[in-house]
């Protein structure tokens, strides 16, 4: 499982390192795709392949269901580790998610997300002033 919030750099090549106690999770590889609120996910490849058959079984009329897809599959990129447990983002999903030098990587259990450090603490603090409407809404649907 992912969990935990750590900073990282990313360096001029576009590598960034995966923090150290997630390597042995994605051992059997990654896929990074576009996320959501600006963000990049990062799955196991086994997670990524039971994402991907929900995402080919929703149906194609609706666009919501069809621009969800494109922004999933599409933007998606399988991602190797070299020797000192870096990923290299390519140039589209860095663009998309605005990345600069500083990064976040937050886990959030089946996934990480890779955000830049500007972006991440504005939408964290966002979150944290809305916290008890999000634990009150949250609570409704048993939580």
């Amino acid at each position: 499982m992912f969990i935990g919030e750590y900073n990282h750099n990313l360096d001029d090549k576009g590598r960034v390192a995966v923090p150290v106690k997630f390597r042995l999770l994605l051992r059997e590889g990654a896929v990074v795709t576009k996320g959501l609120d600006s963000c990049l996910f990062l799955y196991t490849k086994k997670e990524w392949q039971e994402l991907a058959v929900k995402l080919a079984k929703l149906p194609i009329g609706p666009a919501n269901t069809r621009a969800f897809s494109r922004l999933m599959l599409a933007g998606a990129m399988d991602v190797d580790f070299d020797n000192q447990g870096r990923i290299m983002l390519p140039e589209y999903l860095r663009k998309f998610a605005g990345l600069k030098k500083k990064l976040v990587i937050a886990g959030l259990y089946n996934r990480l997300e890779i955000w830049d450090e500007k972006a991440w603490q504005k939408y964290k603090q966002g979150t944290e002033e809305k916290s008890a409407d999000i634990a009150e809404a949250l609570g409704e649907l048993g939580v």
